[in-house]
């Protein structure tokens, strides 16, 4: 993004406006999962068929997380945001549409969550606002901006319940999906003066005053065990949010039919939007203090993957909704030290390029959501047992969670050492 390191004031203007974007990018893209069960009963849905369509929009996520991250370095994150934010905003209003004039619906709703994961995955470039802080601050504003998310899921859980239960599945479409093409046309009007969005093929191939780097340096920073740390345990965290996040409203349909659907919609979100601001402070105020920058990263990931998974756990048994509740909200919350763990991490290990590589970590992330959430539909449907899900979800955190322990770091990798210099890598 276009900051300069010392205009503070614009840094925090452009935290809240993206904390604002987050918020309706996942007011957005959580009105499927709110709505598949009504969806699923209109249309004729198996839980395989709800899987794949629910899935369909990690295959999209995959293809433009890095290609996102890549445009944001060379011509600034808040050009690419507005263009894929007016997007899929019109997208989702759209998608009723697709859903009831077209002959086979699950193709239409396969194809509309294709397209939008292709649209939000433009979102990498938000990691590039860190490069105006310094490290004692990242994880404050990496969980603030991050906080959106839940922000939006809370919203679109309470009011989409409601709306859904007075007006239809298609009017939680249509609301998200207006309220995203508002912002994007504010940030164009008031933020970006009314300057238009252009992006030309010029300013993809310039890197201003950045150094070119060959693929070999790129191999080289694959290769080093921290990355790959981070990366995998991105994958592993990513995969079983999205795939928690999105499951979740089906699990307490199917396990406790006459469930107020604002409660389990709203209360896992709203415990997990003060959890994702506490650890931002408490990760700061633990580096502010001395603390090595690594162990604090590492102490915020054992608490999202380790910590969480023993609640997870805990829903494999028998259990009232009440307590179905409490855990999932505990497991979210806690879930949230993510964003002072691995997703800060990337900014730490090579802030030259940390909008790339934040893109190939998504991607990674978001191919493993697709297998993850297919695989869980399936095994839904051939066992009719969630405990398999959340045993497979337990699994892939503590995997993740094990190899981030063992190799991760907080200092740079981005440097060429032989040269005494580092450079901004460039794809």
């Amino acid at each position: 993004m276009s900051f300069c390191p010392f205009c503070r004031p614009m840094a925090r203007l452009w935290t809240v406006v993206l904390f604002l974007g987050t918020c309706l990018l996942y007011c957005a893209r959580m009105t499927m999962p709110i709505c598949a069960v009504s969806m699923a009963e209109q249309f004729h849905w198996s839980h395989k068929e709800s899987g794949m369509v629910l899935g369909s929009f990690f295959w999209g996520y995959c293809f433009t997380q890095i290609f996102g991250g890549y445009v944001s370095d060379r011509v600034g994150g808040e050009k690419v945001l507005l263009l894929a934010a007016a997007a899929w905003g019109s997208m989702t209003a759209f998608t009723p549409v697709l859903g009831h004039f077209c002959s086979q619906p699950i193709v239409s709703m396969t194809l509309a969550r294709f397209l939008m994961g292709l649209l939000q995955g433009e979102m990498s470039g938000v990691v590039l606002l860190l490069h105006t802080v310094v490290e004692s601050e990242r994880g404050f504003l990496m969980s603030t901006v991050g906080g959106g998310s839940y922000l939006g899921t809370l919203v679109i859980g309470g009011v989409g319940s409601i709306m859904l239960d007075l007006y239809g599945w298609e009017s939680v479409f249509y609301v998200s999906g207006l309220l995203s093409v508002l912002w994007a046309y504010c940030m164009w009007k008031y933020l970006l003066k009314g300057e238009g969005p252009i992006i030309t093929l010029e300013s993809l191939g310039s890197s201003g005053t950045q150094s070119k780097l060959t693929k070999r340096h790129w191999l080289r920073l694959f290769k080093h065990p921290a990355v790959f740390a981070v990366i995998l345990a991105h994958l592993c965290s990513s995969s079983t949010f999205f795939t928690l996040s999105s499951w979740l409203p089906t699990y307490f349909k199917d396990t406790f039919p006459d469930a107020k659907g604002w409660v389990f919609n709203v209360v896992p979100w709203l415990v997990a939007i003060p959890s994702s601001v506490l650890s931002g402070c408490l990760s700061d105020n633990l580096i502010g203090q001395g603390f090595d920058t690594t162990s604090v990263r590492k102490l915020m990931q054992f608490f999202s993957m380790g910590v969480s998974s023993m609640f997870t756990l805990c829903l494999c048994g028998k259990t009232t909704f009440p307590w179905a509740v409490a855990l999932v909200s505990v497991t979210m919350g806690l879930n949230t030290f993510n964003f002072s763990g691995v997703s800060t991490n990337v900014q730490d290990l090579a802030p030259s390029c940390a909008g790339a590589l934040f893109g190939v970590m998504n991607t990674c992330g978001a191919f493993s959501g697709v297998l993850l959430m297919y695989f869980s539909g399936y095994l839904i449907e051939t066992t009719g047992s969630w405990a398999s899900v959340f045993a497979l979800i337990t699994t892939m955190n503590l995997l993740g969670l094990g190899i981030f322990l063992a190799f991760g770091e907080a200092k740079r990798v981005d440097i060429d050492s032989s040269k005494g210099r580092h450079h901004n890598l460039h794809i």
